[in-house]
Formats: structure tokens, sequence, C-alpha cells
């Protein structure tokens, strides 16, 4: 079963504007299939040119991102590595499967690096002002969409750590699609006291598409609902704040990051692969793409470069 079906299940009445778009050698990912999204973003990752590549998912109309500017002096240095994992099995099913085998070398390779998994909370209190530091080699570990195997095979092979994890669900999936988890599993996961359970939309619509197929008018109330409505069912079914957002797909545009601000949300997620750092807005934190063609030896590079020996936040 796919976490990421090239349907997903839509709010009554609407429809999720998912369909299958062309192949394209440079793809404008605002106008692709989930499947081929995945599939360029996987393929992406695994030949190291994730970053231009995820990054053109926020170069959208009223993205931030389109701003042009001179390069910095130098590059900021790194806060924190955000992972994003979305589901693991024995073998690939797909473009997002982790395998059980690659995973055990990514826990290891945190392990042997030093890296010190922290709490999302902590990385965006650190950047708020409200937390002095944060430790050396701060990792977030982020896994998106809800699938079984998070329940089924992520759970079991991280609960020896007792590393803070976060998932982001978008609630129309659970307990209604048949690869997703239940709501009960949710709830065991969120009884450890290890997972904080956040929003991805509430149907995981991709939202810079919308922007550009409906009226100004029509896109404010469909985004806001997307928004308000999962951060709402999540709040209502977990008795805990939601605070954090993932972007669908990794895409935002400027004006979809001060909705996420307007509606309640402290920090969003992106992609971008990528180090947070301090030049990173707080509404677009990049996250590195975990996929199966990451080995356990890239993980430890990806670390080991991003935290410099000697350097610090």
């Amino acid at each position: 079963m796919l976490l990421a079906p090239d349907t997903i299940a839509p709010l009554e009445g609407q429809t999720n504007g998912l369909t299958d778009g062309p192949d394209l050698d440079t793809p404008d990912l605002s106008r692709l299939s989930r499947r081929t999204w995945l599939r360029h973003a996987a393929s992406a990752m695994a030949l190291g040119l994730g970053g231009p590549l995820l990054h053109a998912a926020s170069a959208a109309p009223n993205s931030a991102s389109n701003t042009t500017s001179a390069p910095p002096s130098a590059t900021p240095p790194s806060q924190a590595l955000i992972l994003c994992y979305h589901r693991f099995a024995d073998t690939v099913a797909d473009s997002m499967t982790v395998r059980k085998s690659t995973f055990t070398d990514h826990l290891q390779a945190i392990q042997d690096t030093g890296a010190h998994v922290i709490p999302l909370t902590d990385l965006v209190a650190f950047r708020q002002g409200k937390l002095a530091k944060l430790p050396p080699r701060a990792v977030v570990i982020t896994v998106d969409d809800g699938h079984r195997t998070v329940s089924e095979v992520f759970a079991p092979m991280v609960a020896h750590t007792n590393w803070p994890i976060t998932l982001f669900i978008y609630p129309s999936a659970i307990s209604n699609a048949s690869y997703a988890m239940r709501w009960e599993h949710l709830k065991q996961l969120q009884a450890t006291g290890r997972y904080s359970i956040q929003s991805h939309t509430y149907w995981h619509p991709n939202l810079v598409r919308e922007r550009k197929q409906q009226s100004p008018e029509d896109f404010e109330r469909f985004a806001r609902n997307q928004l308000q409505r999962s951060k709402a069912v999540l709040q209502d079914r977990f008795g805990q704040p939601v605070n954090f957002l993932a972007w669908p797909f990794g895409m935002f545009d400027e004006g979809l990051m001060d909705m996420a601000t307007a509606v309640g949300y402290q920090a969003s997620l992106a992609l971008g692969n990528k180090p947070c750092t301090a030049s990173d807005p707080l509404q677009a934190l990049p996250r590195y793409l975990m996929v199966d063609e990451v080995s356990g030896k890239r993980l430890h590079q990806l670390i080991t470069s991003a935290f410099p020996a000697g350097a610090s936040t």
C-alpha cells in the first residue's frame, strides 16, 4: 500500500486536484502529480541535487524565495538538520519507502556522529529567542503523512532511543485510507510521550497549484480551511496544541506563509535538502528528504558536513 497515492481523500464535495501530469525534463514542481513529484524528489536526493530541485517548489508566484538578493558573504552556520521520512518496509515499494536495513544504518549514523536528536519545539524556541542554545549537531526527526508503517515498523525501531519525533498528519486519511494509521495508533504513539502530532493540512492538496486554479476569494477560503480544519481536528483529538505545519509537497509561497502565521502556526516546514540556518524563515524551514538511496554513510556525511568540528550555532 502506498502512503502517497495518486488520489488523496478530499473534503466531501471537493476534488483534490492531484491528477497525473507529464514527465518533464525540467519539472515545474507546482504542476506535477503527486506520484511524478515524488519520483523527481527522490531522484534528486539520490543524485545530491535535492537542494536546487526541491527549493524550486517554493519558487512560485507570491513566493518569498523569488526575491533576488546578493549572496551572503559567508554561509550562516547550521542550527539543525531536519530529516523528513514517509514510510518504511522490508523492500522498496515506491520512491518514498526507506527499507528497514537502510533505516538501521541511519540510526547508527546519527549515533556515530554524536548528533543530538532534539524536539522540533526546541529548534523553534531557539529561533524565537526563547532557548539560549541547541546541543551540538542538533537533528530533528519528522515523519509525514501518517502511513501505517510508522506505527508498525518505525516506532518499534526507534523505541530504544527515546528520541523525540514529530509526525505531520493530514486528518482526512486517518482511520479512512487503507494505507494510513488509525486514530488509536496515533493515540498510542502520543501516550509514549515522545511523539508530537502536528498538521500536514486537512487532505494534503497542492496549495500552490490551487492558488493558480481558483479565484483569489475562493482560494483564500479553501487554503484557510485546509490550515484551520486540520489544526482544529488534531487539537480536539489529542488535547495538545498544534503549532507546526508541514507544507504538502514542500510547496509554499509568501501569501501562504503569512496565512500560516495568521491562523496560529509558529513554524512551518518545507523541503530543500539543506541544513536549517538563521537565514531560513520560520514558516519555511528546510528539511532533508530521506529516501532509500540515502545510505547510512551518506547521512553520516550530511551530518558531519553540516556541523564541522568546532562549529557552533
